[in-house]
């Protein structure tokens, strides 16, 4: 009985050392119009925005439009094996999305999983971003 507990205590313990949290469609919006603002879109720097923002779809659903200011596009599945592309230190904040969060999820825990310290994932993703009526861009990143 008091190795479960402890077995518990230390899972809840590591757990909590994984940041992956959640941001808003609107949040995102929010923070795409800054960049927007700001003219950063352009030319994508992690310290003038403070974070980086992946695209996790596949390079044809990224072709058909993705979120503003976004610096990459790695199909998640790639992600273990190209997560040094994104340049970013294990202390940055990296932001992700997919279509409806599914995929990103899985890429922003393989993302804690490596090390990286504040992974976020776009709740509903483009779904979310698309309902919403935020604008998209196409082309490729």
């Amino acid at each position: 009985m008091t190795m479960r507990i402890v077995v518990a205590v230390v899972g809840l313990l590591l757990l909590s050392a994984i940041s992956i949290s959640a941001v808003s469609a609107h949040h995102s919006y929010l923070l795409s119009v800054q960049q927007l603002r700001a003219g950063l879109t352009k030319a994508p720097s992690m310290p003038q925005k403070g974070f980086i923002l992946i695209d996790v779809r596949s390079v044809e659903e990224h072709a058909a439009g993705f979120i503003p200011g976004t610096d990459l596009n790695i199909e998640f599945r790639e992600i273990q094996a190209r997560h040094r592309e994104i340049g970013a230190q294990l202390e940055d904040h990296v932001v992700v999305y997919c279509q409806s969060g599914h995929r990103s999820n899985i890429a922003a825990e393989t993302l804690a999983d490596l090390g990286y310290r504040h992974v976020y994932n776009v709740t509903g993703s483009m779904n979310a971003w698309l309902a919403a009526g935020f604008p998209i861009e196409s082309g490729r990143r």
